[in-house]
Order: structure tokens, then C-alpha cells, then sequence
């Protein structure tokens, strides 16, 4: 019995899914400034975001630490020792993130959260030559074509 009380299960709550919507509006609300245009997105990544920001993705995305790993290029640890020490990320790792907030920010507006945007993250897509969206957001380039695919699903583009 003791082994079930540490089972993490999900809650299926509609004041706890309220809070969690809440608290995802709020992490995607306070980087919205870094990305809100591309000379934005540019002078914040050259500057380097705060380690925090990692950690803060990390929660809104719903990235276990393997796909985190996989997707920045750099180990969850690395990142909670820069927090420790209070370093900025690199450009390039920072630029990535930015980006990757802008997506789930279009992403969890158009699937209503980033929970079912990291679903539709997993599964095939077909502007996309039915690849995994996810396995496209290790580069810049692969996170402008999954941008361009929500955009084609926003406005019910999709043949």
C-alpha cells in the first residue's frame, strides 16, 4: 500500500486544471517580452538568458529530462549548476529557448494547453512528411518549420 502513495498520478481536477492553465499563462507571459519580435529575440539571446529560464521551460513543456537533454544539447544538471551559480546561458542555447517559448506560447493557445501541444509535439504530422514535430525542435531550423505548420493548422491551411 505505501508504493501507491508514491505513485504520481494525474489530476483530473477542473480547479487544479485551471491553476495549472494559470501558472503555464504565467511562465509563457513573463519571457513573452524576449520574443515578442525578432530584434527582441535577438539582443535577449546574445545577452544570455538566466539559467532559470531552462528550468522554466523545462516545467511548462512537460519535456522529461532525456527530452530536454536531447532537444538543447546540454544535461539538466549543467543547467541547475549554472542556476546555483548564477550564470546566463550561451547565445545559441538562449536564442533556442526563446524560440521554444514562442512555440508552446502559439502552441498552447492553439491546442488550449501546452500539455495537448506537447502531444501533438509526439505524434506524426503531416505537413511536416508525417515526422515528430519534437524530433524537428534540435534546431532553429526544424523549430521555423513546426512554427509554419501551427500556422497552417491556425488558419485551416493543411493540404
Amino acid at each position: 500500500m505505501a508504493d501507491k502513495k508514491n505513485i504520481k498520478k494525474p489530476i483530473a481536477y477542473p480547479e487544479n486544471t485551471t491553476v495549472s492553465m494559470l501558472a503555464e499563462a504565467e511562465v509563457i507571459y513573463n519571457y513573452q517580452p524576449f520574443y515578442s519580435n525578432t530584434i527582441s529575440l535577438l539582443n535577449n539571446a546574445k545577452k544570455g538568458l538566466s539559467a532559470k529560464a531552462a528550468l522554466d521551460f523545462l516545467s511548462l513543456s512537460g519535456f522529461t529530462q532525456n527530452e530536454f537533454q536531447e532537444t538543447f544539447k546540454t544535461t539538466v544538471k549543467t543547467i541547475q549548476n549554472h542556476v546555483i551559480r548564477k550564470l546566463n546561458l550561451d547565445a545559441a542555447l538562449s536564442e533556442k529557448l526563446l524560440k521554444s517559448f514562442a512555440l508552446y506560447d502559439r502552441g498552447t493557445a492553439l491546442f488550449g494547453s501546452a500539455n495537448n501541444f506537447h502531444q501533438w509535439l509526439h505524434a506524426p504530422a503531416y505537413g511536416l512528411g508525417n515526422q515528430l514535430p519534437f524530433t524537428l525542435m534540435d534546431t532553429i531550423t526544424g523549430m521555423q518549420l513546426i512554427e509554419e505548420e501551427l500556422i497552417r493548422i491556425e488558419y485551416g491551411a493543411l493540404a
